[in-house]
């Protein structure tokens, strides 16, 4: 399936050490930067999936990285550079043991539970007589803790969040005026392309100097949610699934296969044809989301250019 980047091993200049995440590689350095490379891997239900998705890293990387520009007056992020389409460069944080996850909607894991009888979600009440992707009457905050590499991350309430002192009261608040901002902001500019921002996680973190900002991805298709917003009140009159732009269309795939990340389940087979469809699809989520048509970068040896693209930056 063409080149794809699904592992690195750089040695850039006063390298310290290498965190790799479900599809984030972080490098930190001695001077307190971070260089973030986003890589093809593709993880549904908190598991990596065999195989790389062309394009996938790139596509997160920029639309993360625009959508930080478009918020940077509300809300201050790590992001200093991207000297290449597949890395971030920024200040090293202290991350929050904490992703805020924001819904405007009963969709995805909330529906999931919504459908299991539950009406309360990580301590918020959800109102009786909902359908599946109907609209609450206001954005609710479902934070989830963190977890490491092929760990489910759980579902927790604000006030176990501040009884287990996992973040203080002080800064839990600012996490919550952060992300509705972000929230709202990201509304705005979904509407703007047709689009419906129904759901999506925030990650912080704290500078040396104490201060907190966004960190990781935004509004990227792997950590959010989007309907299109002309044929969304048609479809849900007639009960009808959304179209909808994100990857749940893999989960639903691997949920048909069966596979939802539960002991004992095996991840299926994804031929390359599939593959195809999941980039092309990637592709499809980009232009949408960014409003831009999508220019693929030299895939012909991606760890070479980015290594090129950073050591560039670096002697800069």
């Amino acid at each position: 399936m063409g080149n794809t980047i699904t592992d690195t091993d750089f040695n850039f200049p006063n390298q310290k050490n290498i965190y790799k995440g479900k599809v984030r590689e972080v490098y930190q350095l001695a001077d307190g930067i971070l260089v973030m490379v986003a890589t093809d891997r593709l993880s549904a239900f908190d598991v990596v999936m065999p195989k790389g998705i062309p394009y996938k890293g790139q596509i997160l990387n920029q639309i993360a990285t625009k959508m930080m520009a478009a918020t940077a007056d509300i809300v201050p992020n790590w992001l200093m550079a991207t000297p290449d389409p597949n890395v971030a460069i920024g200040h090293a944080c202290v991350p929050f043991k904490v992703e805020m996850v924001i819904r405007g909607y009963l969709s995805g894991h909330a529906a999931r539970e919504y459908k299991a009888g539950k009406r309360m979600l990580c301590g918020v009440e959800m109102p009786d007589g909902m359908k599946e992707n109907d609209k609450f009457p206001e954005p609710i905050i479902t934070p989830a803790t963190k977890a490491e590499k092929g760990d489910h991350d759980e579902d927790i309430s604000k006030e176990d969040i501040l009884k287990r002192n996992i973040v203080s009261k002080n800064d839990y608040e600012v996490l919550e005026k952060y992300t509705q901002a972000l929230f709202q902001r990201g509304s705005e500019i979904a509407a703007a392309r047709g689009l419906i921002l129904v759901d999506t996680k925030y990650e912080f973190g704290k500078t040396k100097e104490g201060k907190i900002v966004l960190i990781d991805e935004i509004h990227t298709p792997d950590s959010s949610r989007y309907f299109y917003a002309d044929s969304y009140q048609e479809r849900q009159d007639r009960g009808e699934a959304q179209k909808q732009l994100s990857k749940e269309f893999v989960r639903q795939w691997l949920i048909k296969n069966g596979f939802q990340g539960l002991e004992g389940q095996t991840v299926p087979e994804m031929s390359d044809e599939y593959i195809k469809t999941v980039s092309d699809r990637y592709i499809e989520l980009y232009e949408n989301i960014a409003g831009e048509t999508f220019v693929k970068a030299d895939i012909s040896n991606i760890n070479e250019r980015i290594e090129k693209n950073v050591l560039n930056y670096l002697k800069e």
